[in-house]
Formats: structure tokens, C-alpha cells, sequence
């Protein structure tokens, strides 16, 4: 009889442990399962779209400019009772021929580079301001904003000009010019220099170019299949979207890269796409 009851002993023993480790493996399995979805969840909510990058962007240009603690004590400015980047001109005004606001940034740091720098901005944006001040056609008015953000990261300084611009009934325009300046080696900033302070891997830096363009491009094409008119089409193999000849990117307010395509520099749209690496 003691055979028979060590047996029985036995196979309970077995089969709760059985039923023990069924339960938890189901358990594990549905912890697995929670995990990963969460973890989907939140690659999705630090995955943005592209509204939610430009409406951030868009926020940025607050006329400014943040040092983040960078000491500008040893640096020769061109104006020493002003910063390393201020306001030059601002106004603010309207006409039956214009509507202009305008805050336009200079770079007030003794160096060639700088200098060129700020004839850019001349060139591009002051010159612009001036003709449209002393426009008196009121058939064909025009609205002209510009403004601008600066930050210091890594002791880099990021510039960020945007103007935009609506001349009677053609199409609104928004110009982006970045410039990004060392602060250490009173050198040009490149792309591929804050690729690095980013710890960024080049290739990937293409590929999500690349990524983000041909998704733009083929909701614009959507719309244009749809009937839309005025739709924006990309040349996908035009070498602009390689990172060594990208123009306008710039390390934002928490070190963010970003990487932009403003069409409107050359054409008559407000369309860009941005590439944001945080």
C-alpha cells in the first residue's frame, strides 16, 4: 500500500506544480505583452508628426537670444554694451500700401566671418524691408514679418532668421536663414559638426532625411490626386537632401537638432519639412 500512496503523492505533487507554472507562465507572457505594448505606446508618443514639429517650431521665435549659461565675458563684440546677438531694427507699422513687423537680428561679435554673416542678412531681409517701406502701390499690398531666435549650445551659436512675406494675390512665402557659429574656433558650424556633438550616426541622419521627405511628398501627391491645386512637389534626387549640402539646420533650446527644407527661399510657397532629432 505505501507504493501506491507515494505514487498519488507524487502525481499531485507534479500536477500542481504543473497548474503553479502554467499560471505563471501565462503571467509572464501577459507582462510581456503589456510590456511591449507599452513600450509601442511610447515609441508612438516620442515619434511627432510633422504638424506637431512645425507648430513647435513655430513657437520658437521669440526675438531672443538664450546663452543657456554661456559666458560671453571674453568675446570682442562690435558693440560692447549690447549681446553677441540683439535686435538692430525693429518696427512695427501700417499702410493702405504695406503691413510690416519686423525684428531684425545682427551678430555683434568682432570676427570676418560674422561680418559676412550679417551681409547675408542684409542682403536677404533688410534690403527687402526697405523696399516695401517705401512702396506706395495700395492696388497690391504687402505683408512682410521677420523674426528671429538665437541659442548657444556646446558653444555653438545657432541664429535663426524667418521672414514671411505676401505680395497682392501671390502666394505667401516663408524664408528660413540659419547660421551656426563656433564660439570656441570663430569658425562656421557645419551640419555634419553638430551631426557629431549629437553623437549622431551620418548614414542614419540621411536616411531619416530621406524618410521624412518622401512621406511629405507622398501626402502631397495624395492631395494632388484628390483634385487639390498648387500642390508642392519634391525632386527626391536632388542632392539638397544630402547632409553635406544641407543649408538651413540649427541646435535648438535643448540641444535639439534640427534640419530644414524651406522651399519658400527660392519659391513662392510656405511649404518646408523638418528633420528633428532630440
Amino acid at each position: 500500500m505505501k507504493n501506491p500512496k507515494i505514487m498519488y503523492i507524487l502525481i499531485s505533487t507534479f500536477c500542481i506544480f504543473a497548474i503553479i507554472a502554467g499560471i505563471y507562465a501565462q503571467f509572464i507572457d501577459s507582462n510581456d505583452s503589456t510590456n511591449t505594448s507599452n513600450q509601442n505606446v511610447q515609441n508612438e508618443v516620442l515619434e511627432k508628426s510633422q504638424d506637431e514639429i512645425k507648430s513647435e517650431f513655430n513657437e520658437l521665435f521669440t526675438n531672443t537670444l538664450n546663452l543657456g549659461g554661456f559666458d560671453t565675458t571674453g568675446i570682442q563684440k562690435i558693440n560692447n554694451e549690447n549681446d553677441i546677438v540683439y535686435s538692430i531694427y525693429e518696427i512695427e507699422e501700417t499702410s493702405d500700401a504695406y503691413e510690416v513687423k519686423m525684428s531684425i537680428p545682427v551678430i555683434n561679435i568682432k570676427n570676418e566671418l560674422t561680418t559676412t554673416l550679417n551681409q547675408i542678412t542684409q542682403a536677404n531681409f533688410v534690403n527687402k524691408a526697405n523696399e516695401i517701406l517705401q512702396k506706395t502701390d495700395t492696388e497690391n499690398k504687402t505683408i512682410y514679418t521677420i523674426d528671429y531666435v538665437a541659442y548657444v549650445n556646446n558653444n555653438i551659436l545657432s541664429l535663426i532668421i524667418r521672414s514671411t512675406l505676401k505680395e497682392g494675390t501671390s502666394a505667401q512665402r516663408v524664408i528660413i536663414q540659419t547660421y551656426n557659429y563656433n564660439l570656441s574656433t570663430n569658425t562656421k558650424a557645419t551640419l555634419v559638426d553638430l551631426i557629431n556633438i549629437k553623437k549622431l550616426n551620418k548614414d542614419e541622419v540621411n536616411n531619416k532625411i530621406i524618410e521624412v521627405v518622401t512621406k511629405a511628398n507622398e501626402e502631397d501627391e495624395a492631395l494632388q490626386d484628390m483634385g487639390y491645386n498648387q500642390i508642392f512637389v519634391r525632386d527626391l534626387t536632388s542632392d539638397m537632401y544630402n547632409v553635406d549640402n544641407a543649408g538651413s539646420y540649427f541646435l535648438g533650446p535643448n540641444e535639439e537638432l534640427y534640419i530644414i527644407y524651406p522651399y519658400g527661399n527660392n519659391e513662392f510657397t510656405s511649404k518646408m519639412d523638418i528633420v528633428l532629432f532630440e
